[in-house]
């Protein structure tokens, strides 16, 4: 009862007090330890009030669209860069522009390429990147020396050689790699180095039977096929990180969030032989997929000035550092990278590079049910189902009709601009 008591005598204490509320969404963790960092910010800005709220990663999505139906929206939120697209052709974003050009400090070029991109729509900035993520490959040092690899792959053909080689020294009950089937990743970061794009047309069909798409199938097939990787997904392995340590695969491609578990999951006799390296390319390092969260400002907002502050201060390099310390996410900016938390950790190194590669997926709101396609046609793939030219077929049909109720309103737009922009017919000689 008395914490009762307290808790709402702090919350009656914060209203009418003159300062602007700031209604503040993030998920998951991150929505956790920003909180950590809220209380400076008030400090600097004692006319704002910042009343953050936790969402529930797998309800999020689902809950900001029900906020959206409802006109009950927060100021600013942090959401998964796959989601831009589709809350800005909801108009439920302010774009950013404008603000982005008179904050002093906060400047584009600053912010991997890739990551920034994921913001941008048809030209418009309509997020900030607050945190990025990409994936490649964690290794066993010690057991590529051992099947006489000198150096970490760069590109495909090598990596073949390393994975073939890694096969004859452990035998076959262990493997190269782990490819886990539950997850779209591992094929999707092979496919988006292709230098055609994933959709055509303006995202209106799959181009997933482009030459570079096939090419990365038939990685991804052969790696199956040779046993480098077992036909396994992440379920039906009980703990990645111990079987990661004993052996079973030698590489393994995930994110950075990876690092942490490792330094914490493995032995101290293992903590020396293993390491990140950039995910291997067709002709060299290879490009991957910019992942994360960024900040928007939704647009029916009253307080959207003092909310753009908060953005501000939460992506200034030192504010990154701090929250870096609490989640371990990496910063989407170059110049946090300097701070000696990264710069001293050879583990990070490898994600560094790699972000200077890093591309967005495609921005159409349909995107993640397309991804979740390529899970399923990539499953097909590795069990021999389907060959390469079959399964390229099916992702573009299967993306064809998702992407169908797309088409038919990017038609009707394109028929209403064209009409608007044809001259008014001139009338006859009789008037």
């Amino acid at each position: 009862m008395l914490a009762s008591l307290v808790l709402l005598l702090g919350s009656c204490s914060g209203r009418g007090d003159g300062r602007t509320v700031v209604k503040f969404w993030a998920m998951g963790f991150e929505g956790e330890m920003v909180a950590r960092l809220i209380p400076e910010f008030e400090r600097q800005n004692p006319d704002i009030r910042v009343q953050v709220q936790q969402l529930p990663i797998t309800s999020a999505h689902e809950k900001l669209l029900t906020a959206f139906a409802g006109d009950s929206l927060p100021d600013v939120c942090a959401i998964g860069n796959t989601w831009v697209s589709e809350f800005a052709l909801l108009d439920a974003l302010e774009p950013l522009d404008r603000r982005i050009a008179a904050t002093p400090g906060l400047r584009a070029q600053d912010y991997f390429a890739g990551a920034w991109d994921t913001g941008v729509i048809d030209g418009r900035a309509y997020a900030v990147p607050w945190y990025v993520e990409t994936r490649l490959p964690y290794y066993r040092r010690d057991l590529l020396e051992h099947a006489g690899i000198a150096r970490p792959p760069q590109t495909w053909d090598e990596w073949k050689t390393a994975m073939a080689a890694i096969k004859r020294e452990v035998g076959p009950d262990r493997y190269a790699v782990l490819f886990p089937l539950n997850e779209p990743e591992p094929l999707l970061n092979l496919g988006i180095q292709a230098d055609e794009p994933l959709l055509r047309d303006g995202g209106r069909y799959g181009n997933f039977r482009s030459p570079g798409f096939k090419r990365a199938l038939a990685f991804y097939r052969e790696a199956f096929a040779q046993q480098w990787a077992p036909l396994a997904s992440n379920t039906q392995i009980a703990n990645v990180w111990n079987e990661f340590g004993r052996g079973y695969f030698s590489f393994y491609v995930n994110g950075p969030w990876n690092i942490a578990e490792f330094k914490r999951r493995l032995p101290a006799d293992l903590q020396g032989k293993w390491m990140t390296m950039p995910l291997p390319g067709e002709h060299g390092p290879g490009a991957s997929v910019a992942g994360g969260a960024s900040f928007v400002l939704f647009r029916g907002s009253p307080r959207q000035d003092a909310a753009w502050k908060l953005i501000a201060y939460l992506s200034e390099p030192a504010t990154q550092m701090r929250f870096h310390g609490l989640t371990g996410n990496l910063p989407p900016r170059r110049e946090s990278w300097n701070a000696p938390a990264l710069v001293g950790d050879p583990y990070a190194r490898a994600f560094r590079d790699q972000l200077e590669r890093a591309r967005p997926a495609p921005k159409v709101p349909e995107w993640e049910r397309i991804a979740m396609e390529i899970k399923l046609v990539g499953e097909q793939l590795a069990n021999g189902r389907l060959t390469v030219d079959q399964a390229a077929a099916e992702l573009d049909r299967r993306a064809d009709r998702i992407l169908e109720k797309r088409r038919w309103m990017l038609d009707q737009a394109d028929q209403r601009a064209a009409k608007s922009a044809s001259p008014a017919a001139e009338p006859g000689e009789g008037g």
